[in-house]
């Protein structure tokens, strides 16, 4: 999981180029004249990305020379509307040129027959077959898989040797040449298709390419591939009242993610919660702050906290013998296990929100039980056998909340167990007791610190960048230059650290 690469390797080029040979031997590959834009001030072909212009299915101005970014509809660079070099702003012309086509109409049958069965055993995001049918519907063309650049995988053909393939012929193929990388034995993984299952996740602008054009890539050369099992596709994710854009500086991004200060735990929590799995969603600072500060600090905070005090303080960190037969405590126990089921199934079908969403459930039911059971210093005193029993569940359904947690915070799960002075352990099957009497906890730590509601206007002035409405009135946008930023980032982080508050004190 931390083996990662480039497809700038020898073991890309070798394998990149064996599809390609298998492919034109098998007829698969077809040689036709396309009409490229050029760049007189470059002196070259401009490759998709270096394009920009007017898409001409929606008109949105900034579409790319592949993509339209607002309508999501594929494109070629030629079909765009006053199209601009992005590095100089010209006028392109267009050029012939001799290439390759991968005729995707030979193998529709091909792979049609395989996604009527891979969709169904994989269980597909709706989006994902949707997407899918539309392009089998239309009927699938030839499709151009090399390009005039000088940089790239080279096309073994001798009439072609000048020529590299195009990127998505060429970069999902990084799947198996990275791994290539980390072992010679990849083909366990990447030829296993009775043993090894393949789930990919993605935007759902990505579908097409990994459905429809690799796969047939792949089918096309009659050997055992492991193909796609499930493909999990998010809509788009917008940002307050824009659309994400790194080279507007519009949104915030991994590095300003860091620049902030707020844990990484957040981060992944919000955005998870936020999934658009099946519609649209917008990142918005006033719902990140009020997800930190109601959620994760009142909510699985407040519970782990509230506990692991108890203990500490009344217990001498000693879990005291403690039983759960009474009606209550079996109900929780019964409330528990149900959540719990719903949550393996939601994982075990790709459903990452209501998984996280149901863990959350769970921490509510721990402090629910907490209340209704009027956990106290009076609790403690008057009635011992039954602050016992609530401190012993509460203990471990803490320890459960560490597991079901781990994928989604993997370092607020290290937080917990370390607190109950616990080995990290699996998600089980139901809720069972497996911190016993008599075990030593360990010191109590914050799992989550409070934002100041005022930052969250601070931020969205911080990442507005050149929006519209920032030229308009002449402020000046986020991201000036890369220096100005470095410079501020240590008085901004001991400034935006000042505002993160401690949390409350629990009783």
């Amino acid at each position: 999981f931390d083996y990662f690469g480039r497809t700038t390797t020898p073991q890309q080029t070798d394998i990149a180029q064996d599809i390609f040979l298998k492919l034109y031997k098998n007829g698969y590959l077809n040689e036709d004249v396309v009409i490229q834009l050029f760049c007189e001030k470059c002196q070259r072909f401009l490759a998709d990305r270096f394009v920009e212009g007017t898409c001409p299915k929606c008109s949105y101005e900034d579409a790319r020379g592949d993509q339209c970014d607002h309508c999501g509809q594929l494109l070629n660079s030629i079909e765009l509307i006053n199209p601009r070099c992005k590095t100089d702003g010209s006028t392109p012309i267009t050029r012939k040129s001799n290439h390759m086509f991968l005729d995707l109409s030979k193998l529709q049958q091909k792979v049609e027959n395989w996604i009527e069965k891979a969709s169904v055993e994989g269980k597909w995001s709706a989006n994902s077959k949707t997407i899918t049918q539309s392009w089998l519907k239309e009927g699938l063309k030839p499709r151009c898989i090399t390009r005039d650049l000088n940089w790239g995988t080279p096309v073994p053909l001798e009439e072609m040797k000048q020529k590299v393939f195009y990127v998505w012929f060429d970069a999902p193929i990084g799947y198996f040449s990275i791994t290539a990388n980390y072992t010679n034995e990849w083909e366990k993984w990447w030829k296993n298709p009775d043993q090894v299952k393949l789930y990919q996740f993605m935007g759902k602008d990505n579908v097409p390419f990994h459905t429809v054009m690799f796969p047939c890539s792949l089918l096309g050369t009659d050997e055992e591939w492991t193909l796609l099992h499930h493909i999990s596709t998010t809509e788009y994710l917008n940002y307050e009242n824009a659309k994400f854009s790194k080279s507007r500086g519009i949104g915030v991004f991994g590095d300003d993610a860091i620049d902030t200060g707020i844990p990484v735990a957040v981060w992944r929590y919000y955005l998870i919660s936020s999934r658009p799995e099946t519609n649209d969603s917008t990142f918005t600072w006033k719902e990140f702050i009020a997800k930190n500060n109601n959620e994760l600090l009142a909510n699985l905070g407040n519970f782990v906290n509230r506990v692991i005090k108890f203990v500490t303080a009344k217990f001498n960190s000693t879990i005291p013998s403690f039983s759960y037969d009474s009606e209550s405590e079996q109900e929780l126990i019964k409330n528990i296990n149900n959540l719990l089921t719903n949550y393996i199934d939601a994982l075990e079908n790709i459903k990452l929100r209501a998984g996280l969403e149901t863990a959350m459930e769970i921490s509510r039911q721990g402090n629910g039980y907490l209340q209704d059971s009027k956990l106290d210093n009076a609790l403690f005193g008057n009635k011992p056998e039954k602050c016992a029993s609530v401190i012993g569940i509460s203990v471990n359904l803490i320890y459960l909340l560490s597991a079901v947690f781990s994928p989604y915070m993997p370092s607020v799960s290290e937080s917990i167990v370390r607190q109950l002075n616990a080995p990290l352990r699996n998600i089980p099957d139901t809720f069972i007791m497996d911190i016993e009497p008599g075990h030593q906890i360990g010191k109590a730590e914050y799992l989550f610190k409070r934002i100041d509601e005022k930052m969250g206007e601070e931020y969205i002035n911080r990442f507005a960048g050149e929006s519209k409405d920032k030229i308009k009135t002449g402020k000046k946008s986020k991201k000036t230059s890369k220096s100005a930023n470095n410079a501020k980032t240590s008085e901004n982080q001991t400034s935006l650290q000042a505002q993160i508050q401690q949390p409350p004190k629990y009783n």
